[in-house]
C-alpha cells in the first residue's frame, strides 16, 4: 500500500510532483486545492466539508497521492499517510515559478493597471513570507512543527531538481524501505 502526501511551500511544485508520482505508480492523484476552495482562489470551503469530500474520495482507493497543504486543518487525515514528502525548493526558484504560473493563468491582467494586478501582488507577497512566517500562516515554521508530530516517515526532497529527478529519488528511497 502506498499513500503519499506531498507538501511544501506554494510554488515548490507539490502538485506537479504529486501528479508525476501518481502517473509513475499508476495510482489516483488528489490535490488539496480541489477540496480547500469552493470557488477557486476566492471562496474557501468549510473544513468539515473538505474533510468529508476527501475521506469519500480516498475510501474508494487503497493507494493514492495527495499534494498540497493541510497542516493547519487536515489533522484527521494524518493517520492515512504511509509517508509524507516535504518538497523544499529555493525561494527565488519557487517565486519565479509562481509569477510565471500567474502570468500563464491571467496574462496581462496581472500587469499594472490590470484587473488582477493587486491580487497578484498580494499573492506573491503572501508566498514570499513562507520562509519567515510564524505558526499562524502557511510557513516553513508551521510545516516543520507539523512534521514533528507525524507518526509516519518524512522524506525531504530538497533543491532545484527536475520532476523526474524528484520522482526517482522518492521511489529509490521507498523501494529501500
Amino acid at each position: 500500500m502506498v499513500r503519499i502526501h506531498v507538501m511544501g511551500a506554494s510554488g515548490a511544485g507539490t502538485s506537479t510532483l504529486g501528479r508525476a508520482l501518481a502517473n509513475r505508480l499508476g495510482v489516483p492523484f488528489f490535490d488539496t486545492d480541489n477540496y480547500y476552495w469552493e470557488e477557486k482562489y476566492n471562496i474557501k470551503r468549510v473544513i468539515e466539508k473538505r474533510l468529508e469530500m476527501m475521506e469519500q474520495d480516498f475510501a474508494g482507493h487503497q493507494d493514492w497521492i495527495l499534494s498540497g497543504a493541510l497542516s493547519n486543518w487536515g489533522m484527521s487525515l494524518e493517520r492515512l499517510f504511509d509517508v509524507v514528502v516535504f518538497l523544499e525548493v529555493p525561494r527565488d526558484v519557487r517565486l519565479e515559478r509562481l509569477v510565471n504560473r500567474e502570468r500563464a493563468r491571467y496574462g496581462d491582467a496581472i500587469l499594472p493597471g490590470g484587473s488582477r494586478h493587486e491580487a497578484h501582488l498580494e499573492f506573491v507577497a503572501w508566498a514570499s513570507r513562507y520562509e519567515g512566517g510564524g505558526l499562524d500562516v502557511r510557513s516553513k515554521k508551521l510545516h516543520e512543527a507539523w512534521i514533528q508530530k507525524l507518526n509516519c516517515p518524512v522524506l525531504r526532497v530538497t533543491g532545484d531538481m527536475t520532476v523526474d529527478e524528484e520522482v526517482t529519488q522518492i521511489l529509490t528511497v521507498l523501494k529501500s524501505k
